[in-house]
């Protein structure tokens, strides 16, 4: 089964920077998408960020447009969520999850990492 390992959450002050990593394994295809998620209490979960290994084509929410950068070490299975100029608004549980393909759905993703804590103190 695939297994996912998301880490480098923490907590920063606004306007700081944390690069979360997302480490894939178990799986033989090359061509899947990698999507980060997050969930602040009492809110429903949503989508931050995706990228699709075969092309590095990225997505991004309009909330963390031009703050967010996503990429993919496809020699490493690994994707990353370089997050710059956070805010408050952004502290969540960070999700990363995986589907074969290209998702164009969250249902499309069928294997979930456990999360990281990201924290943005005013």
């Amino acid at each position: 089964d695939v297994q996912l390992q998301a880490s480098g959450g923490g907590l920063v002050q606004a306007g700081g920077s944390l690069r979360l990593s997302c480490a894939a394994s178990g799986f033989t295809f090359d061509d899947y998408t990698i999507g980060w998620f997050r969930q602040a209490p009492g809110k429903e979960r949503e989508g931050v960020s995706c990228i699709v290994s075969s092309d590095d084509g990225a997505d991004y929410a309009d909330a963390v447009q031009g703050r967010f950068t996503i990429s993919i070490d496809n020699a490493k299975n690994t994707v990353y969520l370089q997050m710059n100029s956070l805010e408050p608004d952004d502290t969540a549980v960070y999700y990363c999850a995986h589907a074969a393909g290209i998702a164009d759905v969250p249902s499309n993703y069928k294997y979930w990492g456990q999360g990281t804590q990201v924290t943005v103190s005013s």
